[in-house]
């Protein structure tokens, strides 16, 4: 009996020394695990959808055409000319995925730059605080980079300047969304939302299971969340 009692004793001694809270850990520690984290999802968002079909294959962010154009583009389908929008959704889906890989090296320079205040605010922040500060933090500078290599592989299609035009005469009665108003536009506009999106996802996973993060700060960290 004595033995048992000894045995659970030290049982629960040892839970106790594992079981941190969030001001257990140094502030360089919370701090660098966060990056660790953050980096981890970044890249893991940005392989996800940098390859063919990671966006046209993937529901969740695949690129349609959007509002009114969207049941247009059904009615063209209905009237024998599926083809052509089929090209054009394609192309959109395209576009985002050759665009998608610029956005890791933007994403990693703003993990680095993250202050010891911006942790501490992600780390008492909801589910997604941390995919928030990156969206503030990148996304004007992704959109930049997003941009010309969406406009590049979109120009190839000739049905983008039908899009364009319909696009801009909808987006002048307030029917389509200015930012829908050019195929390029709302294409970027739609990759940087399924970015982030993904990045979301990365993050909620590791709150739920810090064992899955990449390097054992990170797992510390989110551990003791």
């Amino acid at each position: 009996m004595l033995r048992l009692t000894t045995l659970t004793a030290g049982l629960l001694l040892s839970a106790s020394a594992f079981a941190l809270s969030l001001a257990d850990l140094t502030q360089s520690d919370a701090s660098g695990g966060l990056k660790d984290a953050l980096t981890q999802g970044a890249q893991l968002a940005v392989k996800q959808l940098g390859r063919p079909g990671g966006f046209s294959n993937n529901d969740e962010v695949r690129i349609e055409l959007p509002g009114k154009l969207g049941k247009a583009a059904k009615t063209m389908k209905m009237m024998g000319m599926g083809a052509e929008v089929e090209e054009l959704e394609a192309s959109m889906n395209k576009a985002a995925e050759a665009a998608v890989p610029q956005a890791q090296a933007i994403l990693v320079d703003s993990v680095k730059k993250m202050t010891v205040t911006d942790a501490k605010a992600i780390l008492a922040g909801g589910d997604d605080s941390a995919t928030q500060y990156l969206n503030k933090s990148s996304r004007e500078a992704i959109r930049a980079k997003f941009l010309p290599i969406v406009k590049q592989a979109t120009d190839k299609v000739g049905l983008v300047q039908q899009y364009n035009s319909f696009a801009g005469q909808a987006a002048a009665f307030g029917v389509v969304d200015a930012k829908s108003a050019k195929v390029e536009d709302y294409v970027t506009e739609k990759a940087l939302d399924g970015l982030f999106k993904m990045i979301a996802e990365q993050e909620a996973s590791i709150r739920q299971n810090p064992a899955g993060a990449a390097t054992s700060l990170a797992k510390k960290v989110f551990g003791a969340l």
